[in-house]
C-alpha cells in the first residue's frame, strides 16, 4: 500500500495533521483548565473578603456581638451560595459556624458539619492557601484564610464546587474528540484528492514515457505547466530525449555510413578474387596485377578499421593520452617531410614556415596523426600545380597549427558539416581521378584529438582560393 507516493503523501499530511492538531488541542484543554482553577481560587478569595467584611461589620455594630463566635453566626445567613459552603475553625480546629445547606441539581441532599469537618482537616494542617478536596463525593477547590478582630482568632475555610467546570472541561474534551478525528479525515481526505491531482502529470509522464521506444524516439512529454517543478521534470526529459534521439541517429548514420564504405572494398576484394579465380591458369603478371588491387584495398580497408576503432574508442572514453613534452615546430616539420613525395607526385610545392621553438605537453602520436590528416587532405583536394603550407604561431596562450592549400573550397552551406564522419564534399572540392577519396574519417579524428587536448579545430578560412584549417592546442594538454 506504502509503494503508492500518494498514499504515502497522504499519509504523512495525516501524520502531521493529527500531531498538530493532538497538541494544539492537549495545550488548549490544559490552559483552559488552568484558567479555570485561576479564576475558582480568585472568587474563592473574593467571597473570603467579602464574608470577613460582613464580619467585621458585625462586630462594629451598635449591637456589638459578646464574641467573634456570635458574630460568625450572624454572617453565616448571608453567606449562602448554591456551589459554596463557608466554614469557620477556632483555633484549635474545632468547628464554629458552617453554612451546611448547600444543595444542587444533581445533589439535593445538603452537606452535613461532619463531612465539613473531615475535609477541612487537612487544609487547616497544610501551609498552602489552595487546595483541591472531595467533599460529599464531588470535587471542591478549598480556600484556607486564618484571621483575628479584637484579640480573637479563627480559620475561614471557603469551598468552592467544580462541579460546573468539570462539566465545562468534559464538554469541551468530548468536543475535541468529535472534532479532531472529523477534521484528520476530512484532512485526509482533502489531502488524498490534493496529491491525486498534484501527480496526476507524474502519472501520465511515466505512462507516455513507458510508450515511447526506438521505433517512436520522437515522441515527447506533455508540459502543462513549464514553471512548475513538474513542468521542469518533462522539459529535462525532454532535453533527455532530444540528446538521445540525436545520438541515436549519430549512431544508424555511422552504421549506416561504415557499411556503405566497408562494401566497397570489400566487394573489389571478393570479385577481384573471384576473377581471378575463373581461369585455371594465369601467367605471372596477372597474378601480380590482381595481388596489386587486393593489396590496395585491403590496405585502404585497413585504415578504415582504424579509423573506426579509434573514433569507437573515443566515443567510449577509452583512448587516454599519453603526454610527453616535445617541440610542435619540429613536429610540423617532420610531417611535412613525410608527405613531400605525394605533394611532388601533384606537382604541390609544399612549405613549413614556423617560428621560434614551440613546447608542447601532449599526446605526441595523436598530434602527428591529426597534422597528417589536415596535410593529407589539402593535397588530396589541391589540383596539381597548387601550393599547400603548414604554419606554426604562438597566440593567447595556444599554439595555432595550421595547414593552408590553394583549393577549390567548400561552398558555406556544407561548411557546417566537414567535421561529420563520413562527410566528403566531392562536388565542392576537385580531386584527381586516382586519388581514390578516402572514408570522410580524417577531419572527424582531426577535431577530435584537438578538443581531447583542451583544444579545437576550426575551418578558419574557405574561398575559391583555398582552404586553411586552424589547430589551436594549449601549452598543456589536460589529459
Amino acid at each position: 500500500m506504502f509503494k503508492s507516493v500518494r498514499i504515502r503523501l497522504t499519509f504523512w499530511y495525516i501524520a502531521a495533521m493529527s500531531l498538530v492538531l493532538v497538541a494544539l488541542a492537549a495545550a488548549t484543554y490544559t490552559v483552559i483548565k488552568q484558567n479555570v482553577v485561576k479564576r475558582a481560587d480568585t472568587q474563592a478569595v473574593e467571597l473570603a473578603d467579602t464574608f470577613l467584611s460582613t464580619v467585621k461589620a458585625e462586630m462594629a455594630d451598635s449591637t456589638k456581638p459578646d464574641s467573634l463566635s456570635d458574630a460568625i453566626a450572624a454572617a453565616i445567613p448571608e453567606h449562602r451560595f448554591r456551589d459554596v459552603v463557608f466554614a469557620v475553625f477556632d483555633p484549635h480546629g474545632g468547628l464554629i459556624a458552617a453554612s451546611g445547606g448547600f444543595e444542587d441539581e444533581k445533589h439535593p441532599a445538603p452537606i452535613s458539619a461532619g463531612e465539613i469537618v473531615s475535609s477541612a482537616q487537612p487544609l487547616l494542617a497544610s501551609s498552602r492557601s489552595f487546595h483541591s478536596v472531595p467533599l460529599s463525593g464531588r470535587d471542591f477547590r478549598g480556600y484556607v484564610r486564618h484571621f483575628s478582630f479584637d484579640g480573637q482568632a479563627a480559620t475561614l475555610v471557603v469551598l468552592q464546587s467544580l462541579h460546573r467546570q468539570k462539566e465545562f472541561l468534559a464538554t469541551l474534551a468530548a468536543t475535541f474528540w468529535v472534532v479532531i478525528p472529523l477534521t484528520i479525515l476530512l484532512a485526509g481526505l482533502g489531502g488524498y484528492l490534493l496529491a491525486r491531482r498534484s501527480l496526476a502529470p507524474v502519472v501520465a509522464m511515466s505512462g507516455q514515457a513507458s510508450r515511447i521506444g526506438a521505433e517512436n524516439l520522437e515522441a515527447r512529454l506533455s508540459v502543462t505547466n513549464p514553471q512548475d517543478e513538474l513542468g521542469q521534470l518533462a522539459i529535462a526529459f525532454n532535453g533527455l530525449l532530444d540528446r538521445l534521439s540525436a545520438s541515436f541517429d549519430r549512431q544508424k548514420r555511422f552504421v549506416a555510413d561504415a557499411s556503405h564504405e566497408l562494401r566497397t572494398p570489400i566487394a573489389i576484394l571478393c570479385g577481384e578474387t573471384e576473377v581471378t579465380l575463373a581461369k585455371p591458369e594465369r601467367n605471372e603478371q596477372e597474378y601480380r596485377e590482381s595481388l596489386a588491387i587486393v593489396g590496395a584495398e585491403a590496405k585502404r580497408l585497413k585504415y578504415i578499421v582504424d579509423d573506426l576503432f579509434t573514433l569507437a574508442r573515443a566515443d567510449a572514453g577509452q583512448y587516454p593520452l599519453v603526454c610527453s613534452d616535445f617541440y610542435l615546430d619540429e613536429l610540423a616539420a617532420e610531417c611535412a617531410r613525410n608527405v613531400r613525395t605525394l605533394a611532388v607526385a601533384k606537382n604541390l610545392t609544399l612549405s613549413c614556415e614556423c617560428g621560434g621553438e614551440s613546447l608542447i605537453h601532449a599526446d605526441e602520436t595523436l598530434v602527428r596523426r591529426m597534422l597528417l590528416n589536415l596535410l593529407d587532405n589539402a593535397i588530396k583536394y589541391t589540383a596539381p600545380g597548387g601550393t599547400v603550407c603548414v604554419r606554426c604561431t604562438e597566440q593567447d596562450g595556444f599554439y595555432q597549427l595550421s595547414v593552408q592549400d590553394s583549393g577549390p573550397g567548400i561552398p558555406a552551406d556544407l561548411q557546417p558539416r566537414i567535421f561529420e564522419r563520413f562527410f566528403r564534399a566531392d562536388k565542392a572540392r576537385s580531386r584527381a581521378n586516382n586519388d581514390g577519396g578516402g572514408a570522410g574519417l580524417g577531419l572527424s579524428i582531426a577535431a577530435w584529438i584537438a578538443t581531447v587536448h583542451g583544444g579545437k579545430l576550426e575551418l578558419t578560412r574557405s574561398t575559391p582560393e583555398g582552404s586553411v584549417f586552424t589547430s589551436f592546442l594549449p601549452h598543456a594538454a589536460r589529459g
